[in-house]
């Protein structure tokens, strides 16, 4: 089953490589980037492409890093606090009960 899906995943790279390749080379028209402060200098309109491909997909990955992060300790933190109120509540049960009047 190790074996399948790692071929699976080389057939998949394989394939995204050989559409990159093809697209760049349909894409060959030298264009310059404009951002209103600065203009860079004319390259392939796949280049620009993919390095905001590449840009968007890594801070996506950073973003959802971060968020990852916060809800990973918001979750230790309310784990903490089962834990404890568990054990609150064991020690409840073992004592005695109040007396009745």
């Amino acid at each position: 089953m190790k074996l399948l899906k790692k071929l699976i995943t080389v057939l998949v790279l394989l394939a995204a490589i050989a559409v990159g390749v093809l697209f760049a080379l349909q894409n060959k028209d030298p264009i310059a980037l404009d951002l209103l402060v600065y203009t860079f200098e004319p390259h392939s309109l796949a280049l620009w492409l993919l390095l905001a491909l590449g840009l968007g997909g890594l801070l996506g990955l950073l973003i959802s890093g971060v968020l990852i992060v916060r809800l990973r300790a918001s979750l230790s933190i309310a784990q903490r606090k089962l834990s404890k109120t568990a054990l609150e509540l064991d020690a409840l049960r073992k004592s005695e009960p109040p007396a009745s009047e």
